[in-house]
């Protein structure tokens, strides 16, 4: 009896090994502000060693307000991009936005966005009004900026979010 219990532990304990592969299943940059480069129209978030980085140009960020209800669409595709990226260390902007990327830290995992997602933006204006002639000035344009039925895929799993709020991108006027 002894003998099957400790035959059962072996089995047990070799059939639970972890392989080491590294699994994302989620990401969270909800406290992480965007950023972008000067020269360059990807708008980022970097959290730590992970940076979540949307590739559209900058024409879908026009300073117009979009009607109620009626969001601009950008959709998934080979010019227009969504990735997530996990590095071996801590990841700044100024790697980000170098011409020549450096040599470390290096992309240890990479998910893109699959066709078939979209990008949803909703533009407001943001105003100031004058206390003393109460008159209403345009100082900027907020793009709030939400992943829909956004599927991203890498070399070892996927993981799916039906919406996920990128975060709000100001323009200027």
């Amino acid at each position: 009896m002894k003998k099957i219990f400790g035959l059962l532990v072996c089995i047990l304990l070799l059939s639970s090994c972890d392989d080491g592969d590294l699994v994302v299943e989620t990401f969270n940059f909800d406290e992480v502000e965007i950023e972008k480069c000067d020269d360059k129209d990807p708008l980022f978030k970097i959290n730590g060693a992970e940076l979540l980085l949307v590739d559209i140009p900058a024409s879908n960020f026009p300073n117009e307000v979009t009607p109620e209800g009626e969001p601009r669409i950008v959709d998934i595709s080979s010019e227009n991009r969504v990735m997530y990226r996990k590095y071996s260390d801590v990841v700044s902007n100024t790697i980000i936005c170098s011409a020549v990327p450096p040599a470390t830290p290096t992309v240890e995992q990479e998910w893109n966005a699959a066709i078939g997602g979209r990008i949803e933006i909703v533009t407001t204006e943001i105003t100031t009004t004058d206390p003393d002639t109460g008159v209403v000035t345009i100082t900027g344009y907020n793009h709030e900026i939400k992943f829909v039925n956004m599927e991203f895929v890498g070399s070892q799993n996927s993981f799916v979010y039906d919406e996920y709020l990128f975060g709000d991108y100001v323009t200027t006027p």
